[in-house]
């Protein structure tokens, strides 16, 4: 007689596994990032207290989490909307640079004013960036469909042939001749910018923005004819074709709705912060998105809730970094290790270890 393991799915999810599983990833996350800290010869518990202040302890601190929260909710519904389909874009990234650039083509034109109302060319720059960022994706998906060329291949590297194409245009047509020779496109139109939430900070109307697109996709996910195409090609592709639904198209409206989501990130960075677009405009908003939906399952609304947290941690760790001298970089360690142990508590949520005796 021998003793055997195996993983066994869970029919009947109870209450209690689901709050021991998310004390136990807490505390595991909490264990492993202060053995980083303490690594680094900081002291754990001011660490943790500067990064929860320096996210979401004074007005400042909020609303620079906020700010910094907006993009990171659009490209992690760029990336849940993707996901859902088994479409897998981890270009978000180079999606957002096209639409900042088609934002800053469409709001630098100087006759803004003299042509249509302000509103309309506001909204014109909004479907600008959507389909700068969409048309990319689409491209891949039309690759992936007719050509059978792994997605994850051509959305990763057209990452980098975008960068490429970005700083050719910052120093060649779309160079702004007052930036004295730094890389810098034209300024959009003030009357254009997004105004601001709160006086005197950097909070825009863009995270209203960002919350209705979230609200939406949630919409479209769980009650749309559409959401069900799409969570039906994810969940079985081959079942969804015999069941008579068009996955072909389901996948393409799909790659457009990913991709128009990323591109509005670069929109809402232009419009409400930046101006402008610069090579260094995003410290990772694409590649972050991905983390963001991970971590919640690729719930559109947990999004919202995810991307607060991960900017909370980014902005924390810039003050903790100035009080205690902590490199920032452990800000990207903690959010990684939150993914990690969060994934891993998926894992027993949905299945169990039990022993078999066998003869």
């Amino acid at each position: 007689m021998y003793t055997k393991f195996r993983w066994e799915r869970i029919l009947r999810l109870s209450w209690q596994r689901v709050a021991l599983t998310l004390m136990v990833v807490v505390l595991v996350n909490v264990f492993l990032t202060s053995v980083f800290i303490v690594w680094s010869g900081a002291p754990v518990g001011k660490t943790f207290v500067l990064l929860m202040q320096g996210g979401f302890g004074s007005l400042f601190a909020l609303t620079e989490t906020l700010t910094r929260a907006t993009p990171l909710i659009f490209t992690g519904l760029a990336v849940a909307v993707a996901f859902k389909a088994k479409f897998y874009n981890i270009g978000a990234e180079g999606q957002l640079y096209l639409g900042a650039l088609a934002t800053v083509a469409v709001g630098s034109l100087p006759t803004v004013d003299s042509i249509l109302p302000t509103s309309v060319w506001f909204g014109l720059m909004l479907l600008a960036g959507f389909l700068a960022g969409a048309m990319i994706l689409l491209f891949c998906a039309w690759l992936k469909a007719y050509l059978g060329v792994d997605e994850v291949v051509t959305t990763l590297l057209l990452n980098f042939i975008i960068l490429l194409f970005v700083s050719m245009m910052l120093n060649g047509p779309m160079k702004d001749p007052s930036a004295l020779g730094w890389p810098q496109s034209m300024a959009i139109n003030g009357q254009l910018e997004l105004t601001k939430l709160i006086a005197q900070t950097r909070l825009h109307t863009g995270l209203l923005l960002a919350l209705a697109a979230a609200l939406l996709c949630w919409i479209l996910l769980k009650f749309t004819v559409l959401g069900l195409s799409i969570r039906s090609v994810g969940a079985n592709p081959n079942a969804a074709r015999f069941m008579g639904l068009p996955v072909l198209r389901t996948v393409l409206l799909t790659s457009l709705l990913s991709g128009g989501l990323a591109g509005l990130a670069g929109v809402v960075e232009v419009a409400g912060r930046t101006g402008y677009v610069t090579l260094d405009m995003s410290p990772g908003y694409g590649m972050t998105g991905v983390i963001i939906a991970l971590l919640v399952a690729l719930n559109p609304l947990g999004v919202i809730v995810a991307a607060i947290f991960v900017a909370g941690v980014l902005v924390g760790a810039d003050s903790m970094s100035r009080a205690i001298a902590v490199p920032t970089y452990l800000a990207d360690l903690i959010v990684s290790m939150v993914l990690l142990t969060t994934m891993a508590g998926s894992l027993l949520l949905k299945f169990k270890l039990v022993r078999r005796k066998h003869m």
